[in-house]
């Protein structure tokens, strides 16, 4: 007579465990992902726009470098670097790689590609457009290249990015951007008037 208290695989079907979390049922992880994607392919499909501000922007930004330059680029960088964070993150859904290249590469952000590929897609592009690792999600780089075409200086998605410098994450591309452009328009100006 078999033991009653061995139970074999098929006897009883296991029974799931109730969970104490409360889950609304409104929200869902891919509700939550096509929210963030539909954010971006909005920037994309309004790039040409995004850059005309960004420019309008930076040139504002540029007219505070006597101020970032007297208070210091270090002291300012923290609440920059929040603001900033929170403001493209929203837009672009930003991993603040601290060297923006949005303005060329259509406002798609190339770090969102899972493998953060910063000079093109892998040949891995499904033929709808969607990413290999996560196919649900729009390539960042084929949208890239149709915001690209958008922008008065679209072709500026040819050129060969830098690799990603790992030290400058999490600050802010924007000081960045502003701090080298008064450089250059100081270096300028001393060699007109030599």
């Amino acid at each position: 007579m078999p033991n009653p208290r061995v139970v074999t695989d098929n006897a009883h079907p296991a029974k799931k465990t109730a969970s104490t979390a409360f889950v609304p049922t409104s929200v869902s992880p891919s509700r939550r992902a096509r929210y963030k994607y539909t954010v971006r392919l909005w920037a994309v499909r309004n790039s040409r726009f995004l850059d005309w501000f960004y420019n309008r922007f930076a040139d504002m930004f540029l007219l505070l470098h006597p101020l970032w330059n007297a208070i210091g680029y270090g002291r300012v960088e923290r609440p920059v670097t929040f603001v900033e964070r929170h403001v493209k993150g929203f837009l672009f859904d930003c991993r603040m790689c601290g060297q923006c290249a949005l303005s060329s590469t259509g406002m798609s952000c190339p770090m969102n590609c899972p493998k953060q590929l910063r000079n093109g897609p892998c040949g891995g592009v499904r033929a709808n457009g969607n990413c290999e690792v996560e196919p649900d999600m729009p390539c960042a780089w084929v949208q890239a290249w149709k915001g690209s075409r958008n922008m008065t200086k679209g072709d500026a998605i040819l050129n060969v990015q830098k690799p990603v410098n790992q030290s400058l994450r999490e600050t802010s591309s924007w000081l960045r951007v502003t701090a080298e452009a008064a450089a250059a328009r100081e270096a300028a100006k001393k060699e007109s008037r030599q």
